[in-house]
């Protein structure tokens, strides 16, 4: 997908799309997950963490790169967001097949290796750029996305031949087994209540809805007012990526570390929510050149990526840690459904009000992703919740 995904909304572009069309697809999308997310619980505990995990990776990434590959309009990127939206349902069966049996102090390191991981896909990053001068980008995005059905197909198989299904995945599938759907939906009031009484999932909360935002907001336009606004080269695209990758593995394997200490995060959070305002700063800052990108456009490009890099990273640590961290354990796949739920409600609008943005200056789109994180940088300040004091759920 790191092959391809730098090119989606450019792509979109070719094919006739418009900025408010891409934010409203990237809403939708939003919304999608939003429900897959709800039931994502449900499922996880009836077919178990391996197979939902299985299952919903098809549903949700093979085919929608399908449909992409074939794209002709607005229609079919609608249509491939909506199916994409069943990645909630294993963002869920995944999390709950990799920490269930984990011990709680490695998780913080285990969200930080996942990072990695992801990030060093980012390698195959010039394979792209090859494919974009030699092809044409309409061309080399199809043969792109043909190839991630086929890798991410493969990636299902693997997954389920070398795992195995958790002990708590076990104890839900039979608790559920005879149960109805229904009474499992109720069920969700009980994971709803757990959340409202503890402080520390109720921050959790806002501070990994506050990231999906920004993370939604940078995945959709970036690459547009890189491409757009300051004329850089398409096959160069995949490269800010690349770079942005290789750099949060650096700071994941030594600054990050040493800021968060598994016990409390608030340094790790101050230092990543204000190091990511500063590069979305430089980003609208830099001036748009007259004809191609100059090379101050990419030095201060390059300044832009080592601050994302750091400040992503470590925003991804902890919002994905906290969540885990304040989970009540017994309830885990529900509350998590929940909690992915809420914040997916809270980051859809986002994608349609930066594509408006977006189609009136494609600066101000980062000037909104700004916003939201001077607002975590002063929630974490102001409002921290150590993790090891919320054990047992106390009243807002």
């Amino acid at each position: 997908m790191a092959l391809v995904l730098p090119y989606l909304s450019v792509f979109m572009l070719t094919q006739g799309v418009h900025d408010a069309q891409i934010g409203l697809i990237a809403s939708v999308g939003m919304v999608s997950q939003v429900a897959f997310g709800l039931a994502g619980g449900i499922i996880t505990d009836r077919l178990g963490r391996r197979a939902t995990t299985a299952w919903f990776d098809v549903i949700a990434w093979v085919i929608p790169c399908v449909v992409w590959a074939f794209a002709q309009n607005f229609w079919f990127f609608l249509a491939a967001a909506i199916v994409n939206g069943a990645l909630q349902v294993t963002s869920n069966s995944w999390d709950c097949l990799m920490v269930e049996d984990a011990e709680r102090s490695q998780l913080t390191r285990i969200y930080s290796l996942v990072r990695v991981a992801a990030d060093c896909s980012a390698l195959f990053a010039p394979i792209a750029a090859v494919l974009v001068s030699q092809l044409g980008l309409d061309i080399a995005v199809r043969v792109l996305f043909v190839n991630a059905a086929v890798v991410m197909l493969a990636k299902v198989i693997w997954l389920y031949r070398w795992s195995h299904e958790t002990r708590r995945g076990e104890i839900r599938m039979a608790e559920t087994r005879d149960v109805s759907v229904w009474r499992l939906l109720a069920g969700y009031r009980g994971a709803v209540g757990l959340l409202l009484r503890s402080r520390g999932s109720i921050l959790a909360l806002i501070i990994a809805a506050l990231v999906a935002a920004v993370t939604l907001v940078n995945g959709t336009f970036w690459q547009v007012v890189a491409s757009q606004h300051l004329n850089v080269p398409d096959a160069l695209l995949p490269f800010f990526p690349m770079v942005r990758s290789l750099l949060s593995i650096v700071f994941l394997f030594t600054v990050i570390p040493r800021l968060s200490s598994g016990v409390d995060l608030k340094a790790a959070a101050m230092w990543g929510f204000g190091v990511y305002l500063a590069g979305q700063v430089v980003l609208v800052a830099i001036p748009a050149p007259e004809g191609q990108a100059t090379f101050e456009t990419y030095a201060l490009l390059g300044v832009c990526l080592l601050l994302d890099s750091f400040g992503a990273g470590a925003v991804f640590m902890l919002s994905e840690s906290l969540v885990a961290l304040h989970v009540d354990e017994a309830e885990r796949s529900r509350v998590m459904a929940v909690q992915r739920t809420v914040i997916m409600l809270a980051a859809a609008p986002f994608g349609w009000i930066s594509g408006w943005l977006s189609g009136m200056d494609r600066t101000w789109p980062f000037w909104l992703t700004a916003g939201l994180l001077l607002i975590g940088l002063v929630l974490s300040y102001a409002r921290w919740v150590p993790h090891h004091d919320d054990a047992a759920p106390s009243a807002v």
